[in-house]
């Protein structure tokens, strides 16, 4: 069912055909279309297809309207782009009908500022672009060309799941930013007051804070250093003949002198304090409820990000006040030791694949290859993944090799085709950005700085490893982002019709804030919904997905 909305609360819908992908009836006015999509959600429970989720959703949860299934149109074709090695293009629904028709693309509208809970909400459908009944027949268009292209993928019926999985994240992610993550604005002010001391006035740095800045002054002999400036605070070391190559925490643990300590207990609180302080709760805690607004696929390996609040960097001091309602609990559940698991799926290793049977995948592989050293399994394993396979690494990763002989060459064919400028793909078929576009640092999503490419042969050979590094990681870590995404969509759909709410997302972390009685039902679930998402993607694997699941009033109590 295609739908558009008119910026007023009305808009169009038109039948279409799932199978066929064509229009199926005409199409019909909707002068109150959160009732008309209500209406036909509960008779027919179509896969809606409109251009943006996060233009639409969130309007329809507002007037307290819940959908099962979708096609997001701009998040389908930034996969196919992306798949063509053509990442980055613009996405919209008119660029994709511009390119298909090869008339010049338009750019993608600015994305809006990122707005708190709290700031006014204007009309209904305030964030979806003005649409008329044409706008529907846009809508095929670029939908039978995206069902077109999926087809001609190396493996269509993979893509196809991607796609779904990405338009049912999609919902997800809007569906938690209206619900919100419950806070107690009260225990934040405690752990707070307790870290830092009382909230100064105008925003002044708290007791604590202040009184480490006038210590690391005078340890360094520097009245009025900001140590919160990195500028100033190489400055001042240099002056006490200490060169510093930069001023993070990894550099300051190796330095010998008083201030060091310092520095490293200040930067922490001041991390706390100016991302996660008093400001930060009266701008984004409202009525109990955080509510950020998530960004699915913001990180280049399919890995979700957040606009404004920093809800994916929360610190676990702070999580204090992530408490669950009176009469309810919070169900964490942490998919453990996934990357690895997804290595033993994909390389179709059976080696590792036994040992990704059991429970503790390390201590299987410990007892199975390296004489029961729990630490020497995780360091081959970890440093296979991630390229860290030189230095006291290559002992254990020599054992790996010999031992786990296609999972380490599933890996080393992905650093090999990054090395020589190629693209990879995760298991569904999202595709890395190509060589000639910026680098991208996978946890973060933010441009990594790596050599030139066309400088002399030593900075190529350096450029060619770091983007063998990248492409070694993307084709696990993407794929581990494909399972949480099926996690996500099957638990999802295994909650409605309770009354538990998916909260909280972080790669490999699902919350459910749920009434107390529903929790050991909720748990269950998770645990259906690991095994399923597993079977969706790899089929009847002997590899496991074990959750660890815990049901606490309090998130740091998980």
């Amino acid at each position: 069912m295609a739908v558009a909305a008119d910026g007023s609360g009305g808009g169009w819908l038109q039948p279409y055909d799932d199978a066929r992908g064509t229009p199926s009836g005409p199409v019909a006015a909707a002068p109150d279309l959160a009732a008309e999509v209500a209406h036909r959600e509960a008779h027919d429970a179509p896969r809606w297809l409109w251009a943006s989720t996060a233009a639409v959703y969130p309007a329809l949860l507002r007037a307290g309207v819940r959908l099962s299934r979708c096609h997001d149109l701009e998040l389908t074709e930034a996969l196919l782009l992306g798949y063509a090695g053509r990442w980055g293009e613009p996405r919209s629904v008119a660029a994709a009908l511009a390119r298909r028709a090869g008339a010049p693309v338009p750019p993608d509208p600015p994305p809006p500022p990122a707005r708190p809970p709290g700031d006014p909400q204007g009309s209904l459908f305030d964030l979806a672009p003005a649409a008329s009944a044409d706008t529907l027949a846009d809508l095929g268009l670029a939908y039978a060309d995206q069902r077109r292209r999926i087809a001609a993928t190396g493996a269509p019926e993979r893509f196809r799941l991607l796609v779904a999985a990405e338009s049912a994240g999609a919902l997800v992610a809007a569906e938690m930013g209206h619900d919100g993550l419950p806070w107690r604005a009260d225990e934040h002010d405690r752990v707070l007051s307790q870290l830092l001391g009382p909230r100064a006035p105008g925003g002044a740095l708290p007791a604590r804070l202040a009184r480490l800045s006038a210590a690391i002054a005078e340890a360094l002999h520097a009245p009025g250093l900001h140590p919160d400036s990195p500028a100033e605070l190489r400055r001042a070391f240099a002056r006490a003949g200490i060169r510093l190559p930069d001023t993070r925490a990894w550099s300051l643990r190796g330095v010998d002198h008083p201030a060091a300590p310092l520095v490293l207990e200040y930067k922490e609180l001041y991390r706390v304090w100016s991302a996660h302080g008093w400001s930060w709760c009266d701008t984004w805690v409202h009525q109990g409820r955080f509510r950020p607004e998530y960004v699915p696929a913001g990180v280049v390996s399919g890995r979700w990000a957040t606009r404004g609040g920093g809800a994916l960097q929360i610190p676990k001091v702070v999580r204090r006040a992530v408490v669950a309602d009176d009469g309810w609990r919070l169900v964490v559940a942490d998919a453990g030791q996934l990357e690895p698991r997804v290595l033993a799926a994909v390389s179709g290793d059976t080696g590792l694949a036994a040992a990704a049977a059991t429970g503790d995948l390390y201590a299987a592989l410990a007892a199975e290859s390296f004489d029961g050293d729990r630490a020497r399994a995780k360091v081959a394993l970890l440093g296979a993944m991630y390229g860290q396979t030189g230095g006291a690494a290559l002992p254990a990763v020599a054992v790996l090799r010999q031992r786990y002989p296609e999972a380490w060459r599933y890996v080393e064919q992905a650093a090999r085709t990054g090395q020589a400028g190629g693209l990879v793909r995760s298991w569904l078929g999202r595709t890395c950005p190509p060589a000639s576009a910026a680098w991208y640092d996978l946890d973060t999503g933010g441009a990594a700085e790596v050599p030139a490419l066309d400088g002399d042969g030593a900075r190529r050979e350096a450029a060619a490893r770091a983007r063998g590094r990248f492409t070694r990681n993307f084709v696990i870590q993407a794929t581990a982002a494909e399972w949480a995404l099926a996690l996500l969509g099957v638990l999802r759909a295994r909650l409605r019709g309770c009354a538990a709410q998916l909260v909280f997302f972080q790669h490999d972390e699902v919350v459910v804030h749920c009434p107390a009685d529903e929790a050991e039902a909720v748990t269950a679930a998770a645990h259906e919904a690991a095994d399923r998402a597993g079977r969706l993607l790899f089929g009847d694997v002997t590899v496991r997905f074990p959750l660890d699941v815990s049901v606490v009033r309090c998130y740091a109590d998980a």
